[in-house]
């Protein structure tokens, strides 16, 4: 699946839920719908429309109950608490990714952070599998008390089978305390409208649009806050941290221990790159050679393309022989620059090489460049004029007639 923010849309799924309980606050990011098949002509509009997404809603102030989450933290996470008395959180019985049966319930004594994903995504919601990896790594033994489970959003591929592919494909077959929920469409969708989550598809194509909330519910069952795994999310290595830390704090006994991982120390991360304003510098490792490193500094005086790509998205396997056309149709005019995000090696090495890539492959391991650019999927494609100027936010694809148009555009209409 390809993302891009959707146009007017399609209804969601099911009769439309009623209101959020008068409790529950709803934290809707800008919701996901697919690019596919478009012109140069529609691109260029979408491009120009999806350009700098809104950042989510402020964050409000993160109560002494959370003592190991900083403002930072909160920010990052887009984290609202919810008042006390809390409310309980509505229980389901869905079928995991093993074919077991699998009820919220039965995770009495655990922190959970409860997801809605679709088990047929490469892009936003690869990123949070990510998150859910490191998030553990960050946790160690601690992973025992905190499960992360998720929903499937895709009503159209309900099938067991679907959810275990999807979860061994992206880094998940081997964590115990990742469960993936599937069931009926119509289960599917009461569980979505229990918690106030939009889902919506494309009866034609079956892409899908949905909420990216994720819920902390504590160890009695309880709502204790809602975040969202947003372009944020794409930060892999303080998302995760911050994700892990949350759901820790709920489990008695151990608020405030310290999780693994970096700290944020400012709320920069949360602050989208802008349209108009100058794009975030980087100096990352070369994806074959660390002790290679490349800057965007390095390539000043010219229009430069940055793609961040990912070895398990099926969008960029498609994606990156255009780029590498546009590289050679384009020559030294304009600078190519791929960067890794937060992807096992091989993966990563065996596109390169099936692509034929010339122009510069670097590895963002950590996932910070991506998230300084707040990127909403992948594969993500920034245009930076000569001066440093970002001109162009694309998510999705580029086809190599789409990205040299736009770059001839702008070579010949500087201002």
């Amino acid at each position: 699946m390809k993302t891009t923010p959707p146009p007017a849309g399609p209804a969601p799924v099911g009769p439309a839920p009623a209101g959020p309980a008068p409790r529950r606050k709803r934290l809707i990011v800008a919701a996901i719908w697919a690019l596919a098949g478009l012109s140069v002509a529609a691109s260029l509009a979408g491009i120009l429309l999806t350009a700098g997404a809104r950042p989510g809603p402020p964050a409000r102030a993160v109560g002494t109950g959370e003592p190991g989450i900083t403002a930072a933290t909160a920010q990052l996470l887009q984290l609202d608490n919810l008042p006390v008395p809390l409310d309980a959180a509505p229980d389901f019985t869905l079928t995991d990714q093993h074919s077991k049966p699998v009820a919220l319930s039965q995770y009495r004594g655990k922190a959970v952070v409860l997801s809605f994903n679709d088990d047929e995504c490469e892009d936003l919601c690869t990123l949070l599998a990510q998150d859910v990896a490191q998030a553990n790594h960050d946790l160690g033994s601690n992973a025992a008390n905190v499960v992360f489970l998720s929903v499937n959003a895709n009503t159209a591929h309900p099938a067991v089978e679907e959810v275990r592919s999807w979860t061994e494909d992206h880094g998940l077959g081997a964590e115990p305390n990742w469960v993936f929920g599937t069931g009926t469409p119509a289960q599917l969708t009461a569980v979505a409208s229990s918690y106030h989550v939009p889902v919506g598809i494309d009866p034609a194509t079956h892409d899908v649009v949905h909420g990216s909330e994720l819920f902390f519910i504590d160890p009695a069952g309880k709502e204790a806050a809602i975040g969202q795994f947003g372009t944020a999310s794409a930060n892999t290595a303080l998302f995760a941290r911050g994700m892990a830390q949350m759901a820790l704090d709920l489990v008695p006994g151990h608020a405030g221990t310290s999780v693994g991982g970096p700290a944020p120390s400012g709320t920069a991360a949360a602050e989208p790159a802008a349209l108009g304003q100058p794009a975030p510098g980087f100096t990352l490792p070369g994806l074959d050679s660390a002790a290679t490193r490349t800057s965007l500094e390095t390539t000043k005086g010219k229009y430069r393309v940055v793609n961040f790509w990912s070895g398990t998205c099926s969008a960029c396997v498609t994606e990156m022989p255009r780029l590498q056309q546009a590289h050679q149709d384009l020559g030294s005019s304009v600078a190519f620059i791929g960067i890794d995000v937060a992807d096992p090696a091989g993966p990563a090495a065996a596109l390169a090489a099936r692509s034929g890539a010339t122009y510069p492959l670097l590895a963002d391991t950590s996932g910070s460049t991506a998230g300084a650019y707040q990127i909403p999927g992948l594969p993500f494609t920034a245009i930076i004029a000569p001066d440093g100027t970002l001109l162009v936010r694309h998510p999705g694809t580029f086809t190599a007639e789409q990205l040299e148009y736009i770059l001839h555009t702008l070579q010949n209409n500087p201002d």
